[in-house]
């Protein structure tokens, strides 16, 4: 079992989860984080610290994709450990569904820079 992060965290990209997570597993893009899936160990602290409810374990239905997704920029994008704000209209995002197909960007963040 793994933890990924869904469709919620499009245009929102809190962090509060980068800074609870013992061993450094998210990776940040221009407008969204994601997991490794291989280096989580399935502990579970990010999930409750998510405000959009964002990280599900991916035994829940449909989390496949999910996982494919953090999987792939996990390889690409840089590393994120250090919470940082909020992007600027994630509250206008933060109820909005369907977000992935409307505004991910496969461009990488800045991690801890």
């Amino acid at each position: 079992m793994t933890y990924v992060v869904i469709d919620g965290c499009v245009n929102c990209k809190h962090t509060d989860c980068v800074e609870v997570c013992p061993v450094d597993c998210f990776y940040e893009g221009k407008n969204f984080l994601v997991i490794h899936p291989d280096e989580c160990i399935d502990c579970g602290v990010c999930e409750p610290e998510c405000p959009v409810d964002a990280i599900k374990p991916d035994t829940e239905p449909g989390m496949d994709k999910w996982v494919e997704i953090n999987a792939r920029y996990a390889e690409l994008w840089p590393n994120i450990t250090v919470k940082k704000e909020a992007m600027p209209e994630a509250e206008k995002y933060a109820d909005e569904t369907g977000k992935f197909e409307k505004y991910f960007s496969e461009e990488p963040g800045t991690g801890d820079e």
